[in-house]
């Protein structure tokens, strides 16, 4: 099955039998049933914004989209090849009913899919994508007559209207950025970070040494900013004598970091850093999902704020933010949701306050990095036969731990003096996964090994 359906949307390989892939038909079922969902909330406004990473499929997939909005009587604001950030700026700015992006996000190039907004520019919660997902299955659409088709009109300036809006944030200091004289490297993995970054970059008077930056759709490498991934940049950073590489996944939400030795920052740790500069500068609170780095809450509790931890999601994460009052948060994977501007992950936002953060403490990114604990989370799954109770086994091993702190808002997460465990169901197949963090990685790997142990002990 090559087609998943969710509340955040539809994702699935281009190419195949219909209902089994994202075919031209299950887009257009899935868009007129998020029109449809759209037109109940009965806003003001019109106007659905669409945008799109560099994927080969994207323009047939965004013409898909758009004629199927016009067909349901909206008018389509289509601001082309763009990020996920920028479609939800667009959609702040424009005060329009929603927006669609079509991204796959870290998935291979065969892949692709739509993220649907609600008309705050945030991913929509999930009572709402349930409902979306109801009108789909049972087809619940109607279609406009001609006389009510909307308008399609394309406008491609609000990337540049993102950028301005990053670099109006308070705490970016741009002349300080620019006295600093820094020169990095940019590994786009030929989408759309390949002329958004670098346009940042030039605006705030940093040296770009582009990799990967042709927004083509052919990525050169797994798009997922993992180290396995990224030896290319390690390489050309020390080749270059830059003083950091920026790593951003197809639809640049996502932001990770590589030092000047060629070494890697830690996508974990992207957050850590921003939010220990924003942190200095306005203390607050701070979110992370369960399974993000505790290095988050140990930086939050230096500057006397209070951290609280969300279910996996970047929702759930930003639901939480609100709920708490958070100044920054974000998730593990390298996303910074940074309120100030928008309640969404963007790398941009994460690149002018890392760059201000170095230019102020006249710092390497090595120093930096080696400022903060030396946390390592090891991360594995175990597929167990479709017969087996996974929520007992959760439970169980609940009750065994119940003298540690629990938290059980997604699966269960034991923390430990000297470290975590967070064990989740999939909710696809019979797999249990396993995230375990402590200080240094044979610590780590020995949490998850013991309870990948206690688990089969209960199989």
């Amino acid at each position: 099955m090559t087609l998943i359906k969710s509340i955040s949307g539809i994702r699935g390989i281009i190419g195949g039998e219909v209902g089994d892939s994202l075919s031209p038909l299950d887009i257009v079922r899935f868009t007129a049933s998020y029109a449809t969902f759209i037109k109940k909330q009965g806003g003001s406004s019109n106007t659905i914004i669409i945008g799109r990473d560099a994927r080969i499929s994207g323009e047939m997939v965004s013409n898909i989209v758009s004629g199927t909005l016009m067909g349901c009587g909206f008018d389509v604001l289509d601001i082309g090849l763009s990020t996920t950030p920028t479609v939800e700026v667009a959609v702040q700015l424009k005060q329009s009913a929603g927006g669609i992006i079509i991204t796959a996000s870290h998935n291979p190039k065969e892949w692709n899919a739509l993220k649907l907004l609600n008309g705050k520019g945030e991913f929509l919660s999930a009572t709402d994508g349930e409902e979306i997902l109801s009108i789909a299955e049972n087809d619940n659409f109607t279609f406009t007559g001609v006389n009510n088709l909307g308008a399609y009109i394309f406008d491609d300036s609000y990337n540049d209207k993102h950028i301005e809006q990053v670099l109006k944030l308070k705490l970016v200091d741009v002349d300080l950025v620019k006295s600093a004289g820094f020169k990095v490297v940019v590994d786009a993995v030929n989408s759309t970070g390949g002329f958004m970054i670098p346009k940042l970059l030039k605006k705030m008077g940093v040296e770009c040494v582009k990799l990967f930056c042709n927004p083509n759709g052919q990525f050169p490498h797994n798009p997922e900013p993992l180290p396995e991934n990224l030896t290319e940049i390690s390489k050309l950073v020390v080749e270059e004598k830059a003083h950091f590489g920026i790593v951003v996944d197809p639809d640049v939400d996502r932001l990770a970091m590589v030092c000047e030795d060629g070494s890697m920052f830690g996508e974990e740790y992207t957050l850590v850093a921003v939010a220990d500069f924003v942190l200095s500068k306005t203390p607050g609170n701070t979110v992370s999902n369960l399974s993000s780095t505790r290095a988050l809450r140990d930086v939050t509790n230096i500057h006397n704020g209070q951290y609280q931890a969300s279910a996996v999601g970047e929702v759930n994460v930003v639901e939480k933010m609100k709920a708490c009052n958070a100044i920054i948060g974000g998730e593990g994977n390298g996303g910074i949701i940074y309120p100030e501007l928008h309640y969404g992950r963007d790398a941009l936002i994460g690149v002018a306050l890392f760059l201000t953060q170095l230019a102020e403490r006249k710092i390497s990114t090595k120093t930096l990095r080696d400022s903060f604990p030396n946390y390592f989370i090891s991360k594995n799954k175990m597929e167990l036969t479709p017969e087996i109770d996974v929520d007992a086994i959760l439970s169980t091993l609940e009750k065994k731990y119940k003298d540690e702190q629990i938290t059980t808002i997604d699966g269960l997460k034991i923390d430990f003096e000297d470290g975590w465990v967070h064990l989740r169901k999939s909710n696809t197949e019979p797999i249990i996964r396993i995230y375990a963090e402590s200080e240094g990685e044979e610590k780590a790997i020995a949490f998850a090994q013991n309870m990948l142990q206690e688990i089969k002990e209960l199989l």
